[in-house]
């Protein structure tokens, strides 16, 4: 029963710490990035739908899944920069900061894109796979 409720407690502090730091991201890039994601998932099980059917479809949705996921990246990329902006204006108004800080806000601009260069493998990845299995398939039909 203990291990139970602390399987369960470490999984509550995970995606807490994974929703702390989906914020401090930058909400508004973070979520354009998700939307992103979604958007790649959809369309790559588009795409799984359409492995045994016509090519043109079927490229369609995989090339869809390319590029919603390098639009993540590049999302996730400016809202680093646009976060780096922010922090030099800061620094810039008050006259310097402890490196301590300065630091903490280095980490902090870096999540978003470490967010989206996740969302950007899963998804090249992804149509890796589609490829693969698309080009066993038409060689097995030969």
């Amino acid at each position: 029963m203990y291990t139970n409720t602390a399987i369960f407690t470490q999984k509550l502090v995970l995606s807490n710490v994974l929703i702390e730091r989906f914020v401090e991201g930058g909400l508004t890039g973070m979520l354009l990035v998700l939307a992103c994601l979604l958007l790649a998932i959809f369309f790559a099980f588009k795409a799984f739908a359409n492995l045994k059917g016509d090519e043109s479809t079927f490229l369609k949705y995989k090339k869809l899944v390319n590029q919603v996921v390098l639009l993540g990246l590049v999302i996730s990329f400016a809202n680093s920069l646009m976060g780096l902006i922010q922090g030099f204006d800061t620094l810039e108004a008050t006259g310097g900061a402890d490196p301590a800080i300065l630091a903490g806000g280095l980490k902090i601009t870096l999540l978003s894109p470490l967010f989206g260069l996740f969302v950007f493998i899963l998804g090249y990845f992804t149509t890796l796979i589609l490829s693969w299995i698309r080009k066993a398939d038409t060689e097995a039909a030969k």
